[in-house]
């Protein structure tokens, strides 16, 4: 009661606010403008230890998402030497079939020649529009051939071009790399531990 007739309570109050309103600024003072400019301090406004209000200058200034952001699919593709590209993907159907909104279809290829299906896709959609980006399709591949895509900047005025084919969504694995270079390190040598623990194919010569 005394300190509400003497003020103190007013002033303990407004320094509160007061300290609250200055570490709005704090970054700000800290930084002096290289949060704005510089690559360095656009990295920090995106993590965890970023304080303050801060406003980002879309599209002249765009904050990196994490590696774990997850945007459209893609399908990745190994580059070969020749300069040739040999898609990951088998048409094996395991990413249509998980799919929650059923966004994904694919078409296998059939060998003219003998009728066979062949594990490659001949054609394969997603309707973007649909896809809600849940990740179950790259989590569920079997051959690491379907990804994340970190790309979020997808708006067009035709509907039907959000249904993307194969001419879309194919990209190189570097692509893969550059934008989850934790993630990719990771499968590269689960997969080449799982190469030299493989054991040698039995080859059928000639008796001595």
């Amino acid at each position: 009661m005394s300190e509400e007739l003497n003020g103190k309570g007013i002033l303990k109050g407004l320094s509160v606010t007061l300290k609250r309103f200055l570490a709005t600024y704090w970054d700000d003072i800290k930084w002096l403008g290289r949060r704005y400019r510089t690559a360095e301090g656009i990295a920090h406004r995106s993590s965890k230890d970023a304080r303050g209000i801060f406003t980002i200058q879309y599209p002249e200034e765009k904050l990196p998402p994490p590696e774990e952001f997850r945007f459209v699919p893609f399908l990745v593709y190994e580059e070969k030497e020749d300069g040739s590209r040999e898609i990951r993907c088998t048409s094996c159907g395991i990413c249509s079939k998980v799919c929650p909104p059923q966004c994904i279809w694919i078409v296998r290829t059939v060998d003219p020649a003998t009728g066979r299906p062949r594990p490659e896709p001949a054609e394969f959609y997603i309707d973007i529009d649909i896809c809600m980006n849940c990740g179950f399709c790259a989590e569920f591949c079997p051959f690491d051939a379907i990804k994340m895509d970190h790309d979020y900047e997808l708006a067009v005025y035709d509907r039907k071009q959000n249904v993307y084919g194969l001419e879309k969504l194919l990209k190189p694995v570097r692509y893969y790399a550059q934008i989850r270079p934790l993630n990719n390190a990771r499968e590269e040598e689960a997969r080449r531990i799982k190469a030299s623990t493989r054991p040698p194919a039995f080859v059928t010569g000639e008796k001595e």
